[in-house]
């Protein structure tokens, strides 16, 4: 015991000093699930594969949403994707504070038609 403890007296800090150095984050981290809107075919199966239900695809108005709250980042509905549209990001989404900014909806713009 007298070993154990005269070697955390005499090491550095465990933690980091956040300021001054930023956490490096590893390749398999992750942070939470990003999707590029424009590849989706709104097909469904990542809100079907979801285990806490946290991701909602309309068809008709082109929307898909994911509740942060309630996601889980298991990393499901990133590997389902047939057009793997669906990422995870190893850099995590910013606090939410209520219940109207943890819900992310992304929706595709209409196109402009000419005459």
């Amino acid at each position: 015991m007298t070993k154990t403890v005269t070697k955390n007296l005499l090491s550095g800090p465990a933690t980091l000093m956040y300021p001054k150095k930023k956490r490096r984050f590893t390749l398999l981290t992750r942070g939470h699930v990003d999707v590029d809107i424009n590849e989706c075919i709104f097909c469904g199966l990542c809100s079907r594969r979801c285990p806490t239900y946290a991701i909602v695809v309309t068809k008709d108005c082109k929307e898909w949403q994911i509740d942060r709250l309630k996601c889980c980042v298991c990393n499901l509905c990133v590997e389902i994707c047939p057009k793997k549209c669906l990422s995870m990001e190893n850099q995590y989404a910013p606090p939410v504070t209520d219940k109207t900014t943890a819900i992310y909806t992304v929706r595709v713009e209409k196109e402009a038609t000419g005459t």
